[in-house]
């Protein structure tokens, strides 16, 4: 990859916002009182900073390969699933079945991913873990809330490693004319998706006036949602070039990341609103849990995933 000059030029351009970013935050920074800084300046700061640290984990992982982002991604549903499922607790009777989906169903999807084995990988959770779960908190003998119990790990295990299992799959698929240049669908699903993120919190910041879900998420607006939608997809259909699209497919696929990435925010707030907190985790900061960051690609990546896998390939 690391003569894939496209690659280079999406990841030189991502440091160059990030460089800008920091930029635009330290100018900021300079404006304030001395001994003082707005909330919402050092919250930028913090997030800016962070961005760093997960842009050169991400692109660490990206450019030593498929094997690479495979466990990136899979370390990444491990600490997802490690919040949900703190959120959602569950019974001592459950406990065993724990064990099973965080140190057997994880690893295993992701082995699947690895060996590009589509037929079991886009099955196994969905069928044979949907029916294991089940049985294995049965055998535990405790029938209080027993429906509720095992929705939540199966709904944890669907959302945190399956949907997210997606993004690595991408290197699997067998494009016509682009062998060897997966990794630019990786960087473009999750580039697009979190770049989306970014431009509805700016433009509802600007413009918001009228707000989608007021109990959910007091912060998403309809200005921030509509324009953050339309100029993120406005961007991939800039970067068609570094995907096998043209600018109409990658305008429209840009649109479907970005549409079912707020819904997929939109649900992950519900959950939390419904837990009664605000954020995930707090191990990133500025940004709260690794869900938390990852709950519009959540969404994105197998809708993506599968609308390139019918289309082109």
């Amino acid at each position: 990859m690391l003569a894939d000059r496209a690659t280079l030029l999406l990841v030189g351009g991502i440091v160059a916002l990030l460089a800008l970013a920091s930029l635009i935050t330290a100018v900021l920074k300079s404006r304030q009182p001395a001994g003082t800084l707005n909330p919402v300046i050092a919250n930028l700061d913090a997030r800016v900073r962070a961005w760093w640290v997960m842009v050169a984990i991400f692109s660490a992982a990206l450019f030593t390969g498929g094997l690479g982002s495979v466990i990136l991604f899979a370390l990444t549903s491990f600490f997802a699933l490690r919040e949900f499922l703190t959120l959602t607790p569950t019974r001592p009777a459950d406990h065993r079945a724990l064990f099973w989906a965080f140190f057997v169903v994880v690893p295993l999807q992701y082995v699947l991913v690895a060996q590009r084995w589509y037929g079991a990988f886009a099955i196994f959770i969905p069928v044979y873990v949907f029916l294991f779960i089940p049985i294995r908190c049965a055998v535990g003998g405790d029938a209080r809330h027993f429906l509720e119990r095992t929705a939540k790990i199966q709904w944890a295990l669907m959302v945190c490693v399956y949907c997210v299992s997606h993004v690595p799959a991408l290197l699997m698929l067998d494009i016509p004319g682009f062998s060897g240049a997966n990794a630019r669908l990786v960087l473009f699903l999750v580039l697009i998706a979190q770049l989306s993120d970014v431009l509805q919190y700016v433009w509802g910041k600007l413009f918001g006036r009228h707000k989608i879900a007021p109990v959910l998420s007091p912060s998403k607006t309809w200005e921030g949602f509509l324009g953050g939608i339309l100029s993120a997809s406005a961007v991939g259909a800039a970067l068609w070039w570094a995907t096998p699209f043209n600018p109409w497919q990658a305008a429209a696929l840009s649109l479907v990341i970005t549409i079912m990435g707020f819904f997929g925010g939109l649900v992950m707030s519900a959950i939390k609103r419904d837990r009664g907190v605000k954020d995930y985790g707090n191990l990133i900061e500025g940004h709260g849990g690794v869900m938390d960051r990852i709950d519009s690609i959540c969404f994105a990546a197998p809708v993506f995933f599968h609308l390139v896998r019918y289309y082109f390939t």
